[in-house]
């Protein structure tokens, strides 16, 4: 199998007036068939999951061969997020896609996923960009050409590692839920979760929190967090936020025994006040397990005890999210 590459980068006008319209393109090779690869990609709903930049995608239409879907991803370590245009072809298995709503410095994004069989068992991707900047600015061209390099060489390595490894993956990937019913009001235990810059002083188990909003509804939230044994980890997260019904969240700096940790915080009225629920998503590091629970440790050992700390801090939370709820009404 082909090692990934950068295959062609051009540059060429596009009209006297506008800007300058840059076309690259990424390929690799996955052993996998084809239309097994096309229909990770074009699953939108596993993008956090096997794609590290992306942190959440809504799907705000579906309608025959077309989609538009609003994707929230991080590019030169800085989160962003967008509004694009998904049309289908399955039976040539490509997907175009184009931004309604770009982020500066980008100022147009359009492109391209083509998957090639090669056997039965093996295909191509190749991943097209085509885009300019805004004002034609030289570094923000600069800092779109890093990004689309960067977040391409990664979506396309997520994408192989993903699917050559489903299988192993899936054992070392598990979903779990918390939930807690609150005699309040949604907006208030939605509203608890949503200003975690105040957590030191509402959580005991966090110890620091650092807390950016960039942009309406999407959130940095660094902190460090107090387990059980006394020990402090410090974990980032990106949070895209709905208010009063949902937080989604995926850290990008980890646990060592994590090597994926996504979530989501889900507030729904009912007759009684509120059922708060948290989710986690989580794939277990194998290699980590005997360094840090010891050798003879095995992957359902190291579920059961992410599963204990993840819930602990879950439930604590929500307790907390809870009173102050209640304590309002």
């Amino acid at each position: 199998m082909a090692d990934w590459a950068i295959s062609e980068t051009r540059e060429r006008g596009v009209s006297m007036t506008t800007s300058t319209l840059r076309e690259v393109e990424h390929e690799i090779d996955i052993a996998a068939p084809a239309d097994t690869v096309y229909g990770l990609i074009a699953d939108v709903g596993s993008w956090p999951r096997i794609f590290e930049p992306t942190i959440h995608v809504d799907i705000l239409e579906s309608f025959g061969d077309e989609e538009r879907i609003r994707i929230w991803a991080t590019a030169n370590d800085t989160a962003k997020n967008w509004t694009s245009r998904r049309v289908f072809d399955r039976a040539a298995r490509t997907i175009t896609f184009y931004q309604e709503v770009s982020a500066p410095p980008v100022a147009s994004m359009s492109g391209i996923w083509l998957i090639e069989p090669l056997t039965e068992s093996s295909s191509r991707v190749r991943l097209q960009h085509n885009y300019c900047a805004v004002a034609d600015d030289p570094d923000g061209l600069d800092w779109i050409d890093r990004a689309v390099n960067t977040n391409s060489l990664r979506e396309l390595d997520g994408l192989r590692r993903n699917v050559e490894s489903v299988h192993t993956a899936a054992d070392y990937t598990f979903t779990f839920e918390d939930s807690l019913q609150i005699s309040g009001a949604a907006a208030d235990a939605y509203g608890f979760i949503d200003e975690a810059q105040l957590w030191p002083e509402r959580l005991p188990h966090v110890a620091r929190v650092d807390f950016a909003q960039p942009s309406p509804g999407l959130q940095m939230l660094e902190m460090d967090t107090r387990t059980a044994d006394g020990s402090v980890h410090t974990t980032k997260s990106y949070r895209v936020t709905f208010p009063h019904r949902t937080i989604f969240y995926k850290q990008v700096t980890l646990p060592a025994l994590m090597s994926l940790h996504t979530g989501r915080w889900s507030f729904v009225e009912n007759a009684d006040g509120v059922l708060a629920t948290s989710e986690h998503t989580v794939t277990i590091n194998a290699e980590n397990i005997a360094s840090i629970l010891g050798a003879d440790k095995s992957v359902d050992d190291a579920k059961a005890f992410v599963h204990r700390a993840l819930s602990g801090n879950s439930m604590a939370t929500l307790q907390h999210a809870k009173a102050f709820a209640e304590g309002r009404g």
